[in-house]
């Protein structure tokens, strides 16, 4: 079994020609592709509805390869996108395909390995709390299973679309009146997919979490979680990336921890593991994916002087923030194809995030 990956750029978030060009011609099955991550020129915020006209445009293409409903298609394919693509972040998409049987054959090299699934659906009181985690940290362990890893050490990225669902204003003034107000917004969401993952991999003892930690105790983070939020969605989507012995192609992913949004150093030690040499040539770049989560530092300082993104009225600290990250990934890379996802509760330390990449390399013979 293998992963085949394919980045398309993107004229306008609804632009689905190449990848329609693609499966015409036969380069892949629509039946193979299992998830499409993408970053689309919008604002980020919640009126942001560039995601859904690019999630609306693929369900009309694979509807009919796929002998589905558009509104079925999702049930099939994860489309995960990010709005947001300030200062130099090309548009595009990155098409996954998992073709092939698998033989339990061990290979000398690891290689990537893919593979999705959802947590159960959420009610709006569970967002943020621990009832969240320990789902996500479930239905994780349960993809991880399913990839014939050495260990979870070997997980590298958990791409995940959190679950916001739709509450009334009279559910949220019960709970208020109760004492548990919900958590059911992008940053409770955010921050308990990301402990949830922490939970799965290791990297947080379940002693540790309780619903007071969220958003609280920034010590506990994944190193290896991406979450951003919609509203509406009833249960998070997951897409598990990690490195197999016994699946084949010429895929490979890493991950680091970027200490701020300026950590270039960070992101060369990342490629280096990957053997690459920076700056690519965009023509000829190995680079496939590259994953990271941006932050305006909380605590309103980047290496000891005062920054002014949180209290900027005219531009976000999210727009700014995933501006000056994109621009420092491109610039170290050499590559504008960079997905950032803003917000980073409980990603990374404070004022960091996790940073993922995948790259091509030569196909090792078996």
């Amino acid at each position: 079994m293998r992963v085949r990956a394919f980045a398309i750029d993107t004229r306008d978030p609804g632009d689905v020609d190449e990848l329609r060009r693609l499966l015409d011609a036969g380069t892949f099955a629509a039946a193979d592709v299992i998830a499409v991550i993408g970053k689309t020129e919008g604002n980020g915020g919640r009126n942001d509805f560039s995601r859904g006209l690019a999630m609306a445009a693929l369900e009309h293409l694979f509807a009919p390869r796929l002998g589905l409903a558009p509104e079925q298609v999702q049930d099939r394919v994860i489309f995960s996108f990010s709005g947001g693509t300030e200062g130099v972040v090309a548009p595009h998409m990155l098409v996954l395909v998992r073709e092939g049987e698998r033989d339990g054959q061990r290979r000398p090299v690891k290689r990537l390995a893919v593979a999705i699934g959802h947590t159960r659906a959420f009610a709006p009181e569970e967002i943020g709390r621990l009832p969240q985690i320990e789902e996500t940290a479930r239905v994780v362990r349960e993809i991880a299973s399913t990839l014939d890893l050495d260990a979870l050490a070997d997980v590298h990225l958990v791409q995940m679309k959190g679950a916001i669902p739709h509450f009334s204003p009279e559910q949220a003034q019960a709970a208020a009146r109760a004492g548990r107000p919900l958590r059911c917004d992008m940053v409770g969401s955010r921050a308990a997919s990301a402990l949830g993952v922490a939970l799965a991999l290791g990297e947080v003892e379940h002693s540790r979490l309780s619903d007071a930690v969220v958003c609280n105790d920034w010590s506990l983070y994944s190193g290896i979680a991406s979450c951003s939020a919609k509203p509406g969605l009833e249960r998070t989507e997951i897409v598990v990336f990690a490195n197999s012995p016994t699946w084949t192609g010429d895929l490979v992913i890493e991950h680091g921890i970027l200490a701020d949004i300026l950590d270039s150093e960070g992101v060369r030690a990342v490629a280096a593991r990957l053997g690459l040499t920076l700056p690519v040539d965009p023509a000829t770049s190995p680079l496939v994916g590259v994953f990271a989560k941006s932050e305006a530092d909380p605590r309103g300082r980047i290496r000891g002087r005062r920054h002014t993104m949180l209290s900027d009225d005219d531009i976000g600290d999210t727009r700014y923030s995933r501006c000056v990250l994109t621009s420092v990934l491109a610039a170290t890379l050499g590559d504008t194809r960079v997905y950032v996802s803003t917000r980073a509760e409980h990603h990374g330390p404070l004022g960091g995030g996790p940073l993922a990449i995948v790259a091509r390399l030569p196909e090792v013979s078996t």
